[in-house]
């Protein structure tokens, strides 16, 4: 928990974290630095503004994830893989917010984000990001039930992750931590559903 800060505006930068916790060095700061440049380019632009912030949004608390679930089962996809990705989504969201993001305590750029974007103020540190995290769990476990749509899954989950650090909420290395971090949880995941189920694992 490390962005409470009642004296600072939403758009502010985050009060400085005691030493070691608020950066990863200086590489990752010029590389955070650099992201966010990128980004500035295309903040202000209508549509780009209303992807991301929209994205932003449907990736809290996995949601996007949920209703992707949802509609899957609706279109005839078996009710046990909406269960199983609810499930392991939140075994993820668990491991992440409440064990590898207290490990870090990370800074986050701004307390609420960008000013010009509303969106929910989190709670938890800044890396790795959940969001990031969650997305390329949900497109890995996604991909293993429905292989002929992992471009689209990736997609979503490229966009949600970029989103993040387009609002200002995290630094972008958050997101390369949270996708990695997905990925590793994800297969993790497989493999114990593997051996629960007798279902075969990606390689």
């Amino acid at each position: 928990m490390s962005i409470d800060d009642a004296g600072a505006g939403p758009g502010a930068p985050n009060p400085s974290a005691p030493p070691g916790l608020a950066a990863l060095g200086p590489q990752i700061a010029a590389f955070d630095d650099w992201a966010d440049a990128q980004l500035e380019r295309l903040r202000g632009h209508p549509l780009a503004d209303r992807l991301f912030t929209t994205a932003s949004h449907l990736g809290d608390w996995s949601l996007i994830w949920h209703l992707v679930g949802l509609a899957r089962t609706l279109s005839g996809a078996p009710a046990g893989e909406l269960v199983q990705l609810s499930a392991l989504l939140g075994a993820e969201s668990l491991i992440v917010n409440q064990g590898v993001k207290r490990l870090f305590r990370r800074a986050r750029p701004t307390v609420a984000g960008d000013d010009r974007f509303a969106v929910r103020r989190p709670s938890t540190s800044s890396f790795p990001s959940g969001h990031a995290s969650a997305a390329t769990f949900a497109a890995i476990v996604l991909t293993h039930f429905d292989r002929r749509r992992a471009p689209l899954w990736m997609v979503l989950a490229a966009i949600v992750g970029l989103s993040r650090p387009y609002v200002r909420i995290h630094h972008a290395s958050d997101i390369v931590g949270g996708a990695i971090t997905g990925a590793l949880l994800a297969r993790v995941a497989l493999r114990l559903r593997a051996r629960l189920l007798g279902a075969p694992h990606i390689r």
